[in-house]
């Protein structure tokens, strides 16, 4: 390949995964653009799981073998298998050396220094293909992982050259890599709460919308849980906020836990002492059956004075339920007038009959500023 056809390879692959807009797409564009560059069949991308010992693959891309999904679940091979990821890079590195690929073939060693690895040779010889250049992926002074690219057998083998551009895309993988991380830390950042690690108000805006446009489609069962910590004002003012935070992230704890029991639940805080648990598809009654178990557990928090907890379902008597805001008036009301009732369990919109008060309260309109009830809403003023 021709110095000009390599250097646009390289941009193709470091525009495609600036294009990427998900781990997932960054991951194929960078396996894709490698596997063209080096004129391979296959490649893949895996990263090293330092925790669990393990090298993990991320994407497979080209002419994929039978047992070798796009995205898999759970291919992962032992590093011990793969020395070269361990011994022979630290061996290198700590020589002074930088981690340059290495090219192996179905019949062994090819060109250049190489890290030989029976499982490789086995595993090109198992799936019909002669020969690959493995190149290491170093993220932040570490390696993260590595860009594996194979050709089928009977073609060229990579030679030298192969292997030293495959260095240089491999650097350009890791920058983009980088690149990736440091955005989706900025989209979680921008959906998470701070102090609990929690979702925050935009996230569950945001999925409250889906969800309810869900509803209306297909009638999937929609549940929003609202609860209001109580004591939290006394604890601040006696002992101090930071022991008031630290009642804010053992309520966020309780509620993450209670959250899990219904698969696919978002646990949010919605900002001070209010929080939520957003649960689409699971029928109301087990909705509220978690949401008991919230209350109970909260009740039993060292600190605090339990809970105030409200739901609203579109699986209960509550009228159409068109919009996410309604939804999220039903909840605040109900969360309301289990405070004002000082009930231990949660209240449920729609479940005291035709004139339910909870129902009543929510379809009611505004009262005028300075009165406590405000029902949140994105275009509704803030509550005093």
């Amino acid at each position: 390949m021709g110095e000009d056809r390599r250097l646009r390879a390289v941009v193709t692959l470091a525009q495609g995964m600036a294009a990427a807009h998900t781990p997932r797409e960054s991951w194929r564009a960078a396996a894709l653009g490698a596997c063209h560059a080096l004129t391979g069949s296959f490649a893949a991308l895996s990263v090293w799981e330092r925790e669990l010992g393990r090298l993990r693959v991320l994407v497979n891309v080209g002419d994929r073998a039978p047992d070798e999904a796009e995205f898999p679940d759970g291919e992962a091979y032992p590093v011990h298998q793969f020395p070269e990821i361990t011994e022979f890079l630290h061996e290198r590195w700590a020589g002074g050396g930088e981690p340059n690929a290495w090219v192996e073939t179905a019949d062994g060693p090819a060109a250049g220094p190489a890290g030989y690895c029976h499982q490789r040779v086995a595993a090109l010889r198992r799936r019909g293909r002669g020969c690959c250049v493995v190149a290491p992926i170093v993220l932040h002074g570490r390696a993260w992982g590595e860009l594996y690219v194979a050709r089928r057998a009977g073609a060229p083998v990579f030679a030298r050259s192969d292997a030293d551009f495959a260095t240089v895309l491999a650097s350009v993988v890791a920058a983009g890599i980088a690149q990736t991380e440091r955005l989706e830390e900025a989209r979680r950042l921008a959906y998470t709460d701070a102090l609990t690690g929690l979702a925050n108000r935009r996230a569950v805006d945001v999925r409250l919308d889906e969800a309810v446009e869900r509803h209306r489609t297909d009638g999937t069962v929609v549940s929003l849980v609202v609860c209001d910590l109580n004591g939290l004002k006394r604890v601040n003012d006696t002992r101090g906020h930071a022991v008031g935070d630290r009642l804010l992230e053992r309520f966020g704890s309780v509620l993450s836990l209670c959250g899990a029991m219904l698969p696919g639940t978002l646990a949010a805080r919605l900002g001070g002492d209010e929080f939520c648990l957003l649960a689409m598809g699971p029928a109301a009654d087990e909705v509220v059956r978690i949401a008991d178990e919230l209350c109970r557990r909260a009740a039993e928090l060292e600190l605090g004075e339990g809970v105030a907890c409200g739901v609203a379902s579109t699986e209960d008597p509550i009228g159409p339920v068109r919009s996410a805001r309604r939804l999220f008036r039903l909840a605040d009301a109900a969360q309301y007038r289990a405070k004002a009732v000082r009930a231990a369990k949660p209240v449920v919109a729609g479940r005291e009959g035709p004139d339910d008060p909870v129902v009543r309260l929510a379809d009611t309109p505004a009262p005028p500023a300075g009165e406590r009830r405000r029902f949140r809403g994105r275009h509704d003023p803030p509550r005093s």
